[in-house]
């Protein structure tokens, strides 16, 4: 895609995002959605630019959803101290997580993390802590930096925002970056990356511990948005919903998580009162026929279209100047 049409398109959805309040968008739904297109973004991290596909991302979204809440409820601590204490308790998990993982590859890597993750969920459902099946509830705002109060959902909009996209513009540095080039490397040829020297399971560990320190800061903001943390938040259907999300959008895409959220989370929340428990089914259909049409998903799709299409454009232009006479 030429990067001007990026970069007006990335502008367009920015100033979209800033004037969603006066649009009339529910504001606790776009944070909501926000907080998701986040946690999916940090697991296309992992699986669509590192090659790793892991079936225990809810573990670390939410574990730091856990220690957000505990941490501001009963120790009262300001939100913001609050989320960096899960991000660092989602860091370590991430950490522990990887040097148990990440030699193996494959389906032997995906139920590791799986088994593990389910350890979370076992400590979340027992610990004394936690809630058990009732989890964190009448999780306060409090006040950012002990100043600005977060009661407003508008003022917790903005910030929500604001830290998505910081995060949003620090994943495509990286994706850009030298180390970026290196997962790459990695996922499309690890023997490769090897032979030139690279130690591929340092490499891989970074990014599981990096694509984990995000998935907690979107699980603790959602704790701060929602008010609340619950067993539904480290339950493996959730490791499932972010899986869902990035293959919709577009695995190895940058915009496609957030694309892929944006439908999930749009259709749960337009169908649930409506359909009840059968909006799994139907979001699982959708599923299945994207995957059966979109192969890349939806934007991986669009743009090996307009790649296509550019090519072809290239092609006919070297024709032209090729043909005797053309001129």
């Amino acid at each position: 895609m030429n990067k001007n049409v990026l970069r007006l398109t990335y502008v367009a959805l920015l100033a979209l995002g800033l004037l969603a309040p006066v649009l009339g968008l529910y504001p606790v739904f776009v944070m909501k959605l926000l907080c998701f297109a986040l946690f999916a973004c940090a697991f296309n991290l992992l699986l669509g630019f590192t090659g790793l596909l892991s079936f225990g991302h809810a573990a670390f979204f939410g574990s730091a959803a856990y220690v957000t809440g505990w941490f501001v409820r009963a120790l009262g601590w300001t939100p913001e101290l609050a989320i960096l204490a899960g991000v660092v308790a989602s860091a370590l998990l991430g950490l522990i997580f990887g040097l148990v993982a990440i030699r193996r590859q494959g389906i032997y890597f995906a139920m590791i993390t799986l088994a593990l993750a389910q350890m979370v969920f076992f400590i979340a459902l027992q610990a004394p802590f936690t809630g058990g099946e009732d989890g964190l509830q009448g999780v306060p705002r409090g006040r950012l930096l002990g100043l600005l109060p977060l009661d407003s959902d508008i003022t917790l909009y903005y910030v929500v925002l604001a830290i998505f996209v910081a995060c949003f513009a620090g994943i495509a540095r990286i994706v850009s970056s030298p180390f970026g080039q290196v997962l790459k490397m990695i996922r499309e040829n690890q023997p490769r990356a090897i032979s030139l020297g690279y130690e591929v399971d340092k490499y891989k560990l970074m990014a599981f511990v990096l694509s984990a320190s995000l998935a907690g800061l979107a699980g603790g903001l959602k704790t701060v948005v929602m008010g609340f943390a619950t067993l539904t938040d480290v339950h493996w259907s959730m490791s499932g919903e972010v899986i869902l999300m990035s293959l919709l959008g577009g695995v190895g895409t940058l915009f496609g998580p957030v694309l892929g959220a944006a439908i999930v989370i749009g259709l749960q929340n337009t169908l649930a009162d409506k359909v009840g428990a059968y909006v799994t089914v139907i979001i699982g259909v959708i599923f299945v026929v994207c995957v059966l049409a979109f192969r890349k998903g939806i934007v991986g799709e669009l743009l090996a279209w307009m790649d296509r299409r550019r090519a072809r454009a290239a092609a006919s232009t070297t024709t032209s100047h090729l043909t005797p006479g053309a001129g």
